[in-house]
């Protein structure tokens, strides 16, 4: 008995014992930023400050995970301050409850189901976006994928470059439509360290 379960063990292969590897986002260095159309005349360009979160991948199996949380409060368009006025500022209206209602909803959370690999590399994440208290389905592609060394530290480390779009009228944000775009584009770069 003993004898064939090492026979079996050595006829196993490799990836069907490798472990899954996980990641911890590193929030200095990942960013969601996003884009909307202003009056159909320009593109208001934004960012959440940093974001969090964990990252699994068993490159063997080609599966893995992926949760972001994002705090809505660090919003950010290049408005949040004007020498001399005490005006409502752009940013403190994008906290309001006209849009992300920072108040009750501090966070803004992505969550994997399904990690779609092309090769070696990962190609798309599908999961759901809760934002507002809503929760509906959003798929992210990989526009930029690699794993390595920290050139400094050389602590294991992934990055990668996401991009995807929603309507924010699915979650509710309905203040100034159309006038301003109900498209959202959204990119999220992110760094994370192994454990």
């Amino acid at each position: 008995m003993r004898l064939s379960t090492v026979l079996l063990a050595c006829l196993m292969p490799v990836a069907a014992v490798a472990s899954p590897e996980t990641y911890t986002m590193d929030p200095t260095h990942t960013t969601p930023n996003f884009s909307v159309a202003h009056f159909g005349m320009s593109t208001v360009y934004g960012q959440f400050e940093y974001a969090t979160g964990k990252v699994t991948l068993d490159r063997a199996a080609k599966t893995g995970s992926l949760e972001v949380k994002i705090p809505t409060g660090t919003i950010s368009t290049g408005d949040s301050k004007r020498p001399g006025s005490s005006a409502r500022t752009r940013d403190d209206h994008l906290r309001s409850a006209d849009f992300f209602n920072v108040a009750e909803f501090p966070d803004m959370v992505f969550k994997s189901s399904k990690l779609n690999f092309a090769g070696d590399k990962p190609e798309s994440v599908e999961g759901t976006l809760t934002l507002l208290g809503v929760t509906k389905p959003v798929k992210l592609a990989f526009t930029h994928f690699n794993c390595g060394p920290n050139p400094f530290t050389k602590k294991d480390m992934c990055g990668a470059d996401l991009a995807g779009s929603i309507k924010r009228s699915d979650f509710g944000m309905k203040f100034g439509l159309p006038a301003i775009g109900d498209d959202i584009k959204l990119m999220i770069a992110v760094e994370a360290y192994k454990d």
